[in-house]
């Protein structure tokens, strides 16, 4: 999500793992291809490829639903295990594609298993406010840095669910994969206020990814990141660095990032913003005026492609629209749940009562997300979500829509999330200014890149 929102990821009750991919050098040149199979002489080159890759384990906590109408809240899910300063101490850190800064508790609380203590780094330097990195490289902190008694940078990061956190800014030495990148720019965080104590607890900070000018895509200039999320328990991949040309994966298509130069109230420029066009129910294009896809004066109107929030969120009337005929298309086959007052996560309101006899879902009209110049097509199990049971003693189960409404969480702004881009390779080219995607199935990707089971 957007350094705005941080919105951080949050992803269905699995315990599974991804893989944490960086790709140092690539030897042999690859073209995309539509093999079904990968012949011997793809297995070479995949295997002469991944031969060139620094492989880390990347893992997805995520508890059960504890209630039937839950609100939307910080929830850990996606972390990276490394280590920071002189001598290396351990660190686990959520992966947000949504965050700027990177962080971690620097402060030993009693609910904390992990924190970084820069006490016993040598090579820790705290940031002082007349620092060019406190006066111009915090410039898209949505909350604006100060200065604190001790003439330190401070910062504080707030989040929609009403978290927060806050601390100075410092440099250390990052090892990333036993790779040293030192003098990396991150917080050292000492107080704050979490939704969700116990998630928060299991980890020791968290790793900005967005385009901002403090982020670890940005300190460390990687020119292209790309990642591919299995649903399941099965593992996916995520990989940092060169082209992600594969003879197996078939062909991308992009969509270009927009930029502005503007500052705006509600505009976030430090997101992967693309441009919204339309949406389509079956081949059905919704009938909307393009403005209402288009960011007004203020900003407010964005769309982002955002892996740091589980599902999608649209403005209110594009909302209501696509609920209205998902819900005439889906007449006579799905039932509506009889509960008016039901609202997942505090934004999903079109739910679902699914009979206990059903072994699985029936075929449901697909959501077409239309982009500037590509498309994303959303249809089976991505369509629905199981929250839960209907009620104590009952076998029958709830289901909710997977888009949401952006109004009833005061975001001004439309947001793809992870949940839609399961199974889908999803590449954010820096270079070129464009996010590129494709259908494929992320289990088998990891296996072709030597990494899965």
């Amino acid at each position: 999500m957007a350094s705005s929102l941080n919105l951080p990821l949050l992803l269905p009750p699995l315990a599974t793992s991804l893989i944490f991919v960086i790709l140092l050098q690539i030897t042999t040149q690859f073209h995309h291809t539509n093999a079904s199979s990968i012949s011997s002489q793809t297995q070479t080159q995949t295997q002469t490829q991944t031969k060139a890759l620094l492989i880390l384990p990347l893992k997805l906590q995520t508890p059960a639903p504890t209630s039937r109408n839950l609100t939307f809240h910080h929830n850990v899910t996606l972390t990276i295990s490394l280590t920071v300063g002189t001598p290396p101490q351990n660190v686990t850190m959520v992966l947000d594609t949504g965050s700027e800064l990177s962080w971690l508790h620097c402060k030993k609380l009693s609910n904390f298993n992990s924190i970084f203590n820069p006490l016993l780094s040598s090579s820790y330097t705290p940031t002082h406010c007349t620092t060019s990195t406190c006066k111009t490289r915090t410039q898209d902190f949505p909350i604006p840095v100060s200065c604190d008694p001790n003439k330190l940078c401070h910062a504080i990061i707030s989040y929609a669910d009403a978290s927060s956190i806050e601390g100075n800014l410092a440099t250390d030495t990052f090892f990333i994969g036993g790779t040293a990148q030192p003098s990396s720019i991150f917080g050292c965080m000492d107080t704050g206020y979490s939704s969700n104590n116990d998630e928060d607890s299991k980890t020791t900070g968290l790793m900005g990814m967005n385009r901002g000018s403090l982020s670890f895509v940005t300190q460390m200039g990687i020119p292209r990141f790309s990642y591919c999320i299995s649903s399941g328990d099965s593992s996916g991949v995520l990989l940092f660095g060169g082209a992600t040309t594969f003879p197996w994966l078939g062909p991308l298509h992009y969509t270009p990032l927009v930029k502005t130069t503007s500052s705006l109230p509600y505009y976030d420029r430090a997101a992967y913003t693309v441009q919204l066009e339309g949406i389509k129910v079956s081949e059905k294009l919704l009938q909307l005026p393009k403005s209402v896809f288009v960011p007004d004066h203020t900003g407010a109107g964005q769309t982002m492609v955002d892996s740091g929030t589980q599902f999608s969120f649209l403005l209110g009337s594009v909302y209501t629209a696509l609920k209205n005929e998902f819900v005439a298309q889906t007449k006579g086959v799905l039932t509506l749940l009889d509960d008016a007052n039901f609202v997942f996560q505090g934004a999903m309101d079109l739910c679902y009562r699914v009979p206990a006899s059903w072994a699985s879902l029936p075929p449901l009209p697909a959501v077409t997300i239309v982009f500037a110049e590509a498309e994303m097509r959303v249809s089976r199990e991505r369509l629905l979500y199981k929250v839960g049971d209907v009620a104590k003693g009952s076998n029958d189960s709830v289901y909710c829509f997977t888009f949401g409404n952006s109004d009833l969480l005061g975001i001004e702004a439309y947001v793809i999330g992870h949940h839609h881009q399961q199974n889908v390779w999803m590449e954010f080219d820096l270079i070129n200014s464009r996010v590129g995607f494709t259908d494929t199935r992320c289990d088998l990707a990891s296996q072709r890149l030597g990494i899965g089971p």
